[in-house]
């Protein structure tokens, strides 16, 4: 893991930070030496890394993902499902080895499709939904949100047989200020706390600009701020790796010139058990991109999996979290990002994760 920069000096923050647990990633030592783990015995340390190996497969290939694990968020086969149906993606998906899938919408210009026609599509083709994306506010009190539809959202979650909703919108709406953020963390945990009464889990999705600063204390990434002022009971996290790392490069240092370089995996390290579901894109350095990448296909790219999920595994003081791993590629339905089409990139993506040759 690599070295952070100084403590920061809003006391309140601090203080929620500290209450939260996440003052280590904020501040800047190490996950593990926060968390007071203590090193592992040699034969404890041997019987983690047996216990976190998946098996080679006949190629001698060893899986990136562990097995059950392997998902895909639908919005990169969105021009797929609309043009051929749920049913046909759903059989290329098993048969490239997906075990769940992602919803970006229970129709996706399918026309009319009820719910229990949509989870017996899900069984027939081996495939379990895992989540859901769906937006958080809208002006009109009609809108399908978690603000003005929240028991529906929650119902139709239940219907599919979701463990997992959230949202994949941002923060922003509220302003890019401590309090704006500190609104938000209060509306995400009524989210969280109506899910949890269904018995699901409600998440949150991030894109890069969660690890910015705030304009009105630029010594505080945001991010830490919603992490610090959500139930981490009721509030999950979604960590989209690509963006985490769109973020590194974009946020490394602070408006003042200081630096503040930070790790995406020390967030998952300090709070595994908070990050249920990644999702799992890549990118090649591109420096006339103000990300610093360009999205390609997983494995493809810069991003190296085999550490990031590797080190998201191991064991967590005796613990193991329940992480899924969900291939997303938000350009696959370019034709001038990406000609091969969706399904090629959801086939070889998988093909990679599974440690398959391609």
């Amino acid at each position: 893991m690599t070295s952070r920069s100084a403590r920061p000096q809003h006391a309140e923050l601090d203080h929620r930070l500290r209450r939260r647990g996440f003052l280590g990633v904020a501040a800047g030592a190490t996950a593990a030496s926060l968390l007071g783990a203590a090193p592992a015995s040699a034969a404890t340390d041997r019987q983690s890394t047996a216990d976190r190996q998946p098996t080679i497969d006949r190629h001698g290939c060893r899986p990136i993902v562990p097995r059950g694990k392997l998902g895909i968020q639908l919005y990169t086969v969105r021009d797929q499902v609309q043009k051929l149906g749920f049913a046909t993606v759903f059989k290329e998906l098993e048969r490239y080895g997906y075990d769940s899938v992602e919803f970006a919408g229970y129709t996706q210009g399918t026309g009319d499709l009820t719910l229990r026609q949509l989870k017996r599509l899900l069984r027939e083709h081996g495939l379990r939904g895992i989540g859901s994306h769906v937006g958080y506010y809208s002006a009109n009190p009609d809108a399908y949100t978690f603000a003005t539809q929240l028991e529906k959202v929650c119902d139709d979650a239940a219907a599919l047989g979701l463990p997992h909703v959230g949202t994949a919108a941002s923060p922003d709406r509220y302003g890019r200020t401590v309090d704006a953020w500190k609104r938000a963390a209060e509306d995400f945990n009524t989210y969280g706390a109506a899910a949890r009464a269904r018995g699901l889990k409600f998440y949150q999705h991030n894109h890069q600009m969660e690890f910015g600063f705030a304009e009105d204390k630029p010594h505080v990434r945001l991010y830490d701020v919603l992490l610090a002022e959500t139930d981490p009971e009721l509030v999950y996290l979604e960590m989209d790796i690509y963006w985490a790392f769109a973020g590194k490069h974009r946020f490394s240092v602070r408006p003042d010139g200081t630096p503040a370089p930070f790790d995406p995996i020390d967030y998952v390290l300090a709070a595994p058990h908070r990050y249920p579901l990644f999702h799992v894109k890549d990118g090649e350095h591109d420096e006339a991109s103000p990300d610093g990448y360009h999205m390609v296909d997983v494995g493809d790219g810069d991003i190296d999996y085999e550490h990031f999920i590797g080190t998201a595994l191991r064991r967590h003081r005796g613990r193991r979290a329940d992480h899924h791993w969900l291939m997303e590629r938000d350009d696959a339905v370019d034709p001038a990002a990406n000609p091969a089409g969706s399904l090629t990139s959801a086939r070889r993506s998988a093909a990679y994760l599974r440690g398959k040759r391609r």
